[in-house]
């Protein structure tokens, strides 16, 4: 994980909001984890067909159901806020965010609500230690439910406060009390 920062400064939420608007980060993809600026790879075509499968079925769901909103494409989320200026902003590859969290659409330049459910797809470059720390600062922020999609496993964990829980092709990813009545099998996730 490579750091961008140009001194040792922390870097606050709002500095970031202005640093990844200039010309200098116009064409990097990036994320600020404690005050520090970090690169993101793109992302390969796996990846993006399985945001696909998980976002369309989502996000018809959501919609027919009227409960809230599927945020998708790396979303801005803030996820700690600290007096020193050591914020962290983490891109999420789907978030669902309900309309008891958020009635309106956010006017800000980032999500300034812990999502209700975070979803990761992991990549050759993620490393476990950050996807560690990624599930622990959504945690920590309120969000209940982060799934984390191993395409090289075609597997999908589940973690919330209560533990983590794996499901493989043949079982079934539930809604549960975040969205009732939402079922996903964990082979439609995967390309065939």
């Amino acid at each position: 994980m490579a750091l961008l920062t140009r001194n040792h400064a922390s870097i606050s939420a709002d500095e970031f909001f202005e640093m990844v608007n200039s010309p200098e980060y116009a064409h990097q993809h990036v994320e600020l984890v404690a005050g520090e600026i970090v690169p993101m790879p793109t992302t390969n075509p796996e990846h993006s067909l399985i945001v696909g499968n998980i976002f369309a079925l989502l996000w018809w769901f959501v919609r027919q159901h009227k409960l809230g909103r599927v945020h998708v494409g790396d979303a801005g989320v803030v996820l700690e806020r600290h007096e020193q200026g050591r914020d962290t902003i983490r891109g999420i590859d789907i978030v669902f965010i309900s309309y008891v969290k958020a009635p309106t659409l956010p006017q800000s330049s980032f999500l300034e609500v812990a999502p209700d459910l975070a979803i990761e797809i992991m990549s050759p470059s993620n490393t476990v230690g950050d996807t560690n720390l990624k599930i622990n600062q959504l945690l920590r922020a309120g969000c209940p439910q982060v799934w984390i999609v191993h395409p090289d496993l075609r597997r999908v964990d589940v973690h919330s406060m209560d533990g983590m829980r794996v499901y493989r092709e043949g079982d079934t990813l539930s809604g549960g009390d975040i969205l009732p009545g939402f079922e996903l099998a964990v082979s439609d996730i995967f390309p065939k």
